[in-house]
Formats: C-alpha cells, structure tokens, sequence
C-alpha cells in the first residue's frame, strides 16, 4: 500500500488559497490599471494557470532535486515579474508564488527565487523618482511580502520533511510487520509440524509397533498353539482400529479418540489392560482422590505420556511387573507409571520420546521426572496442575 504525504490529503487547500489570491490579483490589476496594461497583466496571471496544473502541481512534495523543479520556478519568476511590469497592482501575486518555491525547493534556494521575485517591483518602483512616504510604504509592502512568504513557506518545508519521515518510517514498520509475519507464519508451520510429529509418533506409530511386535507373536503360535495365535491376531486387530480411529481425530482436529466419549482414568485404565493383555505380564493401575474432569490440554498431556510410557515399556523394558497410578488431588493430578524392567541411564537417552512428553508436559505448566538405572526398573511420574 502507497504511504501518502501530507501533499496527498491536503493539497486542495493549500490550491484553493493560491487560486483566491490570483484571482483577486487580476481583478484587482484589471481595475487599478488603464485597460490594455490590465488585460495584458491579466493574461500573464491567467497563464500560470496552466504552467502550475501541467508541471508544478505533480512537483510539490516531491524529489527535490528535479531539474523540472528549478524549470517550474524559473517560468513562474518570469510570469510574476511580467505581470508586474504590466500593472505594479500584480505584485499581489507575490502572495501565492513565493511559498510555492519553499514547497519546491529547500529554503536556502527559496530565498533566492524571492529575490528574483521582488527585484523587478523593487527596480521599477526606484525607477519612478519617489519621494520619502512611497519609499516608507513600499518598503513595509515588501518586508510583510518577504516575512510572510518565508513564515509560510519555512512552515511549509517542516510539513515536507515531516511528511517524508512519517512516510519512510510507516514504509519501515509496513516492511518490518510483513517480515514478522513471514516470521510468525515459519513459526506456525513448524510448531505445526512439531506438533503433528508428536502426535504421529505417541499414537500412529506406537500402534503400528504394537501390531507388528503382535503378529510376530502370533506368527511364533501358528503351528503349535492356533488359540494363542487367535488371540494375537485379534489383539492386532483391535490396535489396528484404534490407530484408524486415532489418525481419523488427527484428521478432523478432534481430541484423542481414547478420550472421546470416556473420562481419562478410564482411557489409562484401558491402556494398562491393553498392555496385560499384549505383553501377558502383571500390570495393575490404581486410582486415587475425587475423579474430575480437567483441561483438554491436561487429559491429552497425561494420556500422551501414558502412552508413550508404556509403548516404551512394551519396546525395552523386558519387565514382569508395571504399576500405573493415577492420583487426583487438589490443586494438581500425579501419573505414576513403573516397571522393574531393564532400565536405562535417562541421561544418555536421545529418542524423540522423551523429549517430545517434556515438550508437552512443559505446554501446560507440568513436572516430568524419570527416574531408571540400568538392571533397576524405570519410573515416569509426571504432575500438571488441575
């Protein structure tokens, strides 16, 4: 969008003053000078009419040092003195033409161009012989000409200068916003990304790992114990129509289908009986406190790294025994998940698992602490507020 100047909004006033004082400058040179001198002033006023529409006027506010500026100045001295010398009533003009050229050019050239502009009323007026009151007179005429024009023009080259600082500083913030917003959008497409990536990784992968590591077991039963591989196959099966169901909410924006239409100590329930029944190990989950309902952000923050707890626990542990605790208390909600599996050394763990449940555990103002050696189990306890 094109940041407009001073000269854009207001220059039908500064064009209506002008027009007022040429036009009372050629009446009044029509009636105070005998008829032919009169017409001729009046035709030289007219003229800049046309010289101020087709060149001045698209140079006011503009590029200061056009050559077109100084040809426009040059013309509008020449017309003025003209004018003058046709009829002395003419310098009324000067009125209107010596702040033009402080709206043209800088002061220090402005001041030159009103010389030029009252050197031919001055020389004609020294040319008539006059006696003491029409020197008084005249030059009182000329200091209020002089001191108005450069009052009114020095006005006029702050308005530029303030005009043009005001337009290159909007231009910056205009430049400087669309490169925030540029920023902004990265920053949205990658959060999004990290989001997604997350989200892919505690529920679509974890699922697709759970199946594969299921029909390995069941492939192991084929031959030698049909029930067993059954009940493998139908384990998959199941966590295959959990993914789809999990990737259909990633799709539509919905919240975790283990969340929807059940409250989240029933989702870790099942997940913990899940895990029972895929692993044939000894998993009990125990809630305590007064079941409420918390933040969306809360319920998925825990289920996520229920999730991710015990996907790893499926993955690595190796373990015989894991306990799943959820613990409601006042002001905050507990997980407590452990196993007495193999362990690990937390400090030299550089999965994107971990990471990615402190990443969200830190979104909603929680506490993540893992606890393992190796040989001595693991223990995920994290705490969000309620």
């Amino acid at each position: 969008m094109k940041t407009k100047d001073a000269w854009d909004w207001g220059l039908g006033r500064w064009e209506a003053y002008f027009g007022l004082v040429l036009v009372s400058t050629a009446m009044y040179a029509l009636v105070g000078e005998p008829w032919g001198r009169g017409v001729v002033a009046t035709a030289l006023l007219l003229a800049m009419v046309p010289w101020y529409v087709f060149l001045g006027r698209r140079l006011i506010g503009r590029d200061r040092t056009d050559a077109a500026v100084y040809v426009y100045i040059a013309g509008l001295i020449l017309l003025c003195d003209a004018a003058i010398l046709a009829a002395p009533q003419s310098s009324l003009v000067l009125f209107a033409a010596s702040p033009q050229c402080f709206m043209l050019v800088r002061w220090q050239y402005s001041l030159v161009a009103l010389v030029l502009l009252n050197a031919v009323p001055a020389i004609r007026f020294l040319g008539s012989d006059p006696d003491t009151g029409a020197i008084v007179s005249f030059a009182v005429w000329t200091a209020v000409v002089i001191g108005f024009s450069m009052f009114f023009g020095i006005w006029i080259d702050r308005i530029i200068d303030q005009s043009r600082e005001r337009r290159e500083l909007i231009q910056q913030l205009e430049t400087t916003r669309a490169e925030l917003a540029e920023v902004s959008r990265e920053a949205g497409v990658m959060a999004e990304r990290e989001r997604m990536a997350a989200e892919i990784h505690d529920t679509l992968a974890q699922g697709f790992t759970s199946i594969l590591m299921l029909l390995q077991a069941a492939d192991a039963y084929i031959g030698r114990d049909p029930e067993s591989a059954r009940r493998q196959v139908g384990l998959a099966a199941r966590t295959a129509r959990e993914n789809l169901a999990e990737a259909r909410a990633l799709v539509a924006a919905l919240p975790p289908a283990p969340l929807g239409g059940s409250s989240l100590d029933e989702a870790v329930g099942r997940l913990t009986e899940r895990l029972r029944e895929e692993l044939g190990v000894a998993a009990d989950y125990t809630l305590t406190g007064e079941r409420r309902r918390l933040s969306a952000g809360a319920e998925v923050v825990l289920l996520r790294v229920a999730q991710e707890s015990l996907a790893n626990v499926r993955k690595h542990a190796k373990a015989d025994r894991v306990e799943v605790g959820l613990a409601y208390a006042a002001e905050s909600v507990r997980l407590e998940i452990r196993d007495d599996g193999v362990g690990f050394t937390p400090g030299a763990s550089h999965g994107f698992g971990l990471h990615g449940m402190r990443e969200r555990v830190g979104q909603v103002g929680g506490s993540l602490d893992v606890r393992s050696e190796p040989g001595a189990g693991t223990a995920v306890v994290v705490e969000v507020p309620a």
